[in-house]
C-alpha cells in the first residue's frame, strides 16, 4: 500500500460526504477519539456495529508485496457508565475512562501468525508457518487537555512469541464529542528479541531450507510509525471510517533477509451500520 495514496483517498472521501453529514446530536462517546470506536451513543447497555472494510496492505511484516483484503468491521459492546466491555474481531476486552483524562484498555487478542503462503512470490518458502499466539494487550492514554485535543499513548503487547511496547502522541481535529472526526498520531516502537525474531529472525533450520542467511536479532528499537484515523456519520446509523498506517523499520530489521522493504504500510476504508 502506498501511504500517500491512501491518505488522499480518505481525505477525498471525507470531502464527498461533508455536505451530507447530519448535525451532531450531542451524544457523547467514552472519549472523542476516532481511533476508539464507541457505538453506544452515550447510553448504558448493549450496542452493536457491523460492517466491512477494504484494506490495501503489506502481505506480511517487511514484505515488498501488497494485496487487497476484505475484513469484517464493528464490535459488540456493553457500556456501564465510564466502562465498555467489547468483542471486536479476534479481541475480547475492556476499556474504561477515569478522572476524565485517563483511558485504560485491556484485551486478549488472537494472532494468527505468518504463513509461507502469505508471499505469492515465494519469498517465505522454507521458513515455515509462524506459531499462532494469544496475546495480552494493555494500553493507557492520557489527555493533555479537557477535550482530548492532544493525548499521550502507551501500549504493551505480550504473549508466548515475545513482547512489544509503544509510546506515542496524538492530535485530534474537529469539535465533535461523538467519536467522529480526524486524528493523527506518531509513535516509537520497541520489541524484545523473541518478538523481533518472530517476524524477522531466521534460525539454522530455516536458513538451510530457504537459502537465506541465518539471522538472530536482539531486542530494542523497532520502528517509528505514523497513523491517521477518520470516522464520520453519514446519517443516523451509517458510519464511514478510514485509516492509513506507515511504519519505518530500524536498521537492524532492514538488514534481515525477510525485510524486502524498510517499511510496512496499510490503508483501509469501510462502512459500519450502528444498530
Amino acid at each position: 500500500m502506498k501511504n500517500v495514496t491512501g491518505l488522499l483517498l480518505v481525505v477525498l472521501m471525507h470531502g464527498s460526504f461533508f455536505h451530507t453529514a447530519i448535525a451532531q446530536d450531542g451524544k457523547t462517546a467514552l472519549v472523542p477519539l476516532p481511533s476508539v470506536d464507541d457505538f453506544t451513543r452515550g447510553n448504558d447497555g448493549w450496542a452493536f456495529g457491523l460492517g466491512l472494510s477494504v484494506e490495501y496492505e503489506s502481505a506480511y511484516e517487511g514484505s515488498d508485496e501488497f494485496e487487497f483484503e476484505v475484513d469484517p468491521a464493528g464490535a459488540v459492546q456493553w457500556r456501564n457508565g465510564d466502562d465498555i466491555y467489547y468483542w471486536a474481531g479476534e479481541a475480547l476486552g475492556w476499556r474504561g475512562l477515569r478522572s476524565e483524562a485517563w483511558l485504560f484498555d485491556a484485551a486478549v487478542a488472537f494472532d494468527e501468525g505468518r504463513e509461507e503462503s502469505d508471499s505469492d512470490d515465494g519469498r517465505l518458502d522454507g521458513l515455515g508457518d509462524g506459531d499462532e499466539d494469544t496475546e495480552l494487550v494493555l494500553q493507557v492514554r492520557r489527555a493533555l487537555d479537557a477535550d482530548w485535543r492532544y493525548w499521550l499513548d502507551g501500549r504493551v503487547v505480550t504473549g508466548d512469541n515475545g513482547s512489544l511496547g509503544l509510546f506515542g502522541v496524538g492530535r485530534r481535529f474537529g469539535d465533535q464529542n461523538d467519536g467522529t472526526g480526524h486524528e493523527i498520531a506518531i509513535a516509537v516502537v520497541f520489541h524484545d528479541s523473541d518478538y523481533a525474531n518472530k517476524d524477522f529472525g531466521i534460525d539454522a533450520e530455516q536458513s538451510a531450507a530457504s537459502g537465506l542467511d541465518e539471522t538472530d536479532l536482539s531486542g530494542g528499537f523497532r520502528s517509528v510509525g505514523f497513523n491517521y484515523n477518520y470516522r464520520h456519520y453519514i446519517n443516523e446509523n451509517w458510519q464511514i471510517f478510514g485509516e492509513a498506517v506507515y511504519e519505518r523499520y530500524s536498521s537492524d530489521i532492514e538488514d534481515s533477509p525477510i525485510a524486502r522493504n524498510n517499511y510496512e504500510a496499510e490503508v483501509g476504508v469501510g462502512f459500519i451500520y450502528v444498530f
